[in-house]
Protein backbone atom coordinates (compact mmCIF):
# COMPACT_ATOMS: atom_id res chain seq x y z
CA UNK A 1 0.00 0.00 0.00
CA UNK A 2 1.36 3.39 -0.98
CA UNK A 3 0.55 6.51 0.99
CA UNK A 4 1.14 9.78 -0.81
CA UNK A 5 1.80 13.17 0.69
CA UNK A 6 -0.65 16.01 1.03
CA UNK A 7 0.01 16.99 -2.59
CA UNK A 8 -2.08 14.01 -3.70
CA UNK A 9 -5.13 15.23 -1.76
CA UNK A 10 -7.39 17.35 -3.97
CA UNK A 11 -4.49 18.80 -5.95
CA UNK A 12 -3.00 20.75 -3.05
CA UNK A 13 0.37 22.21 -3.93
CA UNK A 14 2.52 24.38 -1.66
CA UNK A 15 2.66 28.05 -2.64
CA UNK A 16 6.43 28.33 -2.37
CA UNK A 17 9.35 26.22 -1.31
CA UNK A 18 11.18 27.38 1.81
CA UNK A 19 14.29 29.42 1.12
CA UNK A 20 17.36 28.72 3.21
CA UNK A 21 20.05 31.38 3.25
CA UNK A 22 23.68 30.38 3.34
CA UNK A 23 25.46 31.42 6.53
CA UNK A 24 27.53 34.56 6.12
CA UNK A 25 31.25 34.54 6.78
CA UNK A 26 31.16 37.24 9.47
CA UNK A 27 28.27 37.46 11.95
CA UNK A 28 26.68 40.82 12.61
CA UNK A 29 27.56 42.64 15.81
CA UNK A 30 25.38 41.70 18.76
CA UNK A 31 24.39 38.26 17.52
CA UNK A 32 24.69 35.05 19.50
CA UNK A 33 27.90 34.16 17.66
CA UNK A 34 29.65 37.32 18.88
CA UNK A 35 28.26 37.07 22.40
CA UNK A 36 29.06 33.41 22.68
CA UNK A 37 26.73 30.45 22.69
CA UNK A 38 26.05 30.72 26.42
CA UNK A 39 22.54 30.48 27.80
CA UNK A 40 22.43 34.11 28.89
CA UNK A 41 23.31 35.32 25.40
CA UNK A 42 20.62 33.14 23.87
CA UNK A 43 18.06 34.46 26.35
CA UNK A 44 18.98 38.07 25.54
CA UNK A 45 18.73 37.38 21.80
CA UNK A 46 15.33 35.76 22.29
CA UNK A 47 14.03 38.69 24.31
CA UNK A 48 15.31 41.17 21.71
CA UNK A 49 13.56 39.19 18.95
CA UNK A 50 10.36 39.10 21.00
CA UNK A 51 10.49 42.87 21.51
CA UNK A 52 10.94 43.37 17.76
CA UNK A 53 7.99 41.12 16.95
CA UNK A 54 5.79 42.90 19.49
CA UNK A 55 6.86 46.34 18.23
CA UNK A 56 5.93 45.32 14.68
CA UNK A 57 2.50 44.10 15.83
CA UNK A 58 1.94 47.31 17.83
CA UNK A 59 2.88 49.49 14.84
CA UNK A 60 0.53 47.57 12.56
CA UNK A 61 -2.26 47.80 15.17
CA UNK A 62 -1.94 51.60 15.22
CA UNK A 63 -1.95 51.71 11.41
CA UNK A 64 -5.02 49.43 11.30
CA UNK A 65 -6.87 51.58 13.84
CA UNK A 66 -6.04 54.79 11.97
CA UNK A 67 -7.06 53.32 8.62
CA UNK A 68 -3.63 53.60 6.98
CA UNK A 69 -3.02 49.86 6.77
CA UNK A 70 -4.01 48.65 3.30
CA UNK A 71 -4.22 44.97 4.27
CA UNK A 72 -5.61 44.05 7.71
CA UNK A 73 -4.29 40.54 7.17
CA UNK A 74 -0.76 41.86 7.83
CA UNK A 75 -1.81 42.96 11.32
CA UNK A 76 -3.58 39.68 12.01
CA UNK A 77 -0.45 37.71 11.14
CA UNK A 78 1.81 40.00 13.18
CA UNK A 79 -0.49 39.82 16.22
CA UNK A 80 -0.64 36.02 16.02
CA UNK A 81 3.14 35.83 15.65
CA UNK A 82 3.60 38.09 18.68
CA UNK A 83 1.18 36.00 20.73
CA UNK A 84 2.93 32.75 19.80
CA UNK A 85 6.39 34.21 20.50
CA UNK A 86 5.21 35.47 23.89
CA UNK A 87 3.78 32.06 24.81
CA UNK A 88 7.05 30.39 23.78
CA UNK A 89 9.09 32.84 25.84
CA UNK A 90 6.90 32.28 28.91
CA UNK A 91 7.18 28.49 28.46
CA UNK A 92 10.99 28.69 28.27
CA UNK A 93 11.06 30.92 31.35
CA UNK A 94 8.85 28.48 33.27
CA UNK A 95 11.09 25.54 32.32
CA UNK A 96 14.20 27.47 33.37
CA UNK A 97 12.64 28.30 36.75
CA UNK A 98 11.56 24.69 37.16
CA UNK A 99 15.10 23.47 36.38
CA UNK A 100 16.63 26.00 38.78
CA UNK A 101 14.23 24.93 41.54
CA UNK A 102 15.11 21.28 40.93
CA UNK A 103 18.83 22.08 41.18
CA UNK A 104 18.26 23.97 44.43
CA UNK A 105 16.47 20.93 45.91
CA UNK A 106 19.45 18.65 45.21
CA UNK A 107 21.47 17.60 48.21
CA UNK A 108 25.22 18.13 48.14
CA UNK A 109 27.38 15.56 49.72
Amino acid sequence: MSIGGIESVSGFMPLAAPVVQAPSAAPAAGTAATRGADFGGMVLDGIERLEGIQDKADTLAVRAASGTLPNIHDYTLAATEAETATKLTVAVRNKAIEAFSEIMRMQVG
